[in-house]
């Protein structure tokens, strides 16, 4: 991210505090493993490890502390300027983007960040070290919720977007980045539109994005012992702002397989602020007029989209 900057400073004591939590982690877990055991309750020492972990992250002298093994405590950078106003959540900042979290979900209104060309070329490797947020203050979503549910663990920054490094492909496996999808909506009409995003970021050079579930009417249901909501639907909302074709779009999606064209859920912005309230770039327009007119429509043939992509999210991942 060409503006988003990780100036990070050493932490004191970095190496003997983080000893000393994994030995009170290693402990506490073996601890707890034996005592449910013996109780006779179904939890895994995998499951121990867990429960432990979120607990130490979440002590109060633990603010700021490194999020996992040889991880450094993240400063962000991102600029206040490409955040939407909060309606349910609170906002979390990360090195490489920025989430609202709303705790009563378990999962963000909306992750915001901006994408540029010269950060979608690949230079880390995707790991999948899904695990809870440290920097939600009362405790994120955790894998277990997941577990057994039907749905994916549904990434709202893609991981695709973030393999210019280590950590900022690290970052998009926090919990707080997740939401439950239908598992070939995740993998068919939704990893197209994500596909597309870093097609037109690489055509065009840079984009504004900003990602979520419908949080404010439609959950389905809720899952895991954190009841985490499900949504019916999800949007992303997409702002060009550099000469000389200044665009914008929106997407709207119900949670469900799809055979129709991406094109065919493009909406106006205004439509996904009136369903959502939120306001998405009051803060990064600078001319009211000019906002109004990007938000209150979208000109389809701006944006280009693949029938080779379309035609192998029908035959091939729709199926998957």
């Amino acid at each position: 991210m060409s503006n988003f900057n990780s100036n990070r400073g050493s932490v004191k004591g970095g190496n003997g505090f983080m000893a000393k939590v994994g030995i009170f982690v290693l402990l506490g877990a073996g601890l707890l493993w034996l005592f449910n055991t013996f109780t006779g309750q179904n939890l895994s020492l995998e499951d121990a490890i867990e429960n432990v972990t979120k607990s130490s992250q979440n002590h109060p002298n633990n603010k700021g502390a490194p999020s996992g093994p040889g991880e450094p405590a993240e400063v962000s950078e991102v600029p206040d300027a490409v955040l939407p106003t909060t309606n349910l959540g609170k906002v979390v900042k990360h090195t490489y983007y920025a989430l609202s979290y709303v705790e009563k979900h378990e999962q963000p209104e909306w992750v915001a960040y901006e994408l540029t060309r010269e950060n979608l070329y690949p230079n880390a490797k995707r790991k999948d070290n899904f695990r809870p947020d440290p920097r939600v203050s009362k405790g994120s979503a955790s894998k277990r919720d997941y577990r057994g549910s039907g749905y994916d663990r549904g990434h709202l920054v893609p991981a695709g977007d973030m393999t210019f490094s280590a950590k900022a492909m690290s970052e998009t496996f926090y919990l707080s980045n997740m939401s439950p999808q239908v598992r070939n909506f995740n993998g068919g009409i939704w990893r197209e539109l994500e596909e597309s995003v870093r097609y037109w970021t690489k055509k065009w050079g840079r984009l504004y994005v900003v990602t979520g579930p419908v949080l404010t009417e439609g959950i389905r249901e809720k899952i895991g012992g954190n009841s985490v909501s499900v949504p019916d639907q999800y949007y992303k909302v997409l702002l060009d702002l550099d000469e000389p074709e200044i665009k914008a779009i929106g997407f709207l999606f119900p949670n469900e397989v799809s055979v129709d064209p991406l094109k065919a859920y493009a909406v106006p912005i205004d439509e996904i602020e009136r369903l959502t309230g939120l306001d998405f770039f009051s803060n990064i327009i600078n001319d009211p007029e000019l906002e109004a007119k990007l938000e209150s429509g979208y000109n389809i043939r701006q944006w280009s989209f693949s029938k080779r992509a379309y035609e192998q999210r029908v035959e091939k991942w729709n199926k998957r």
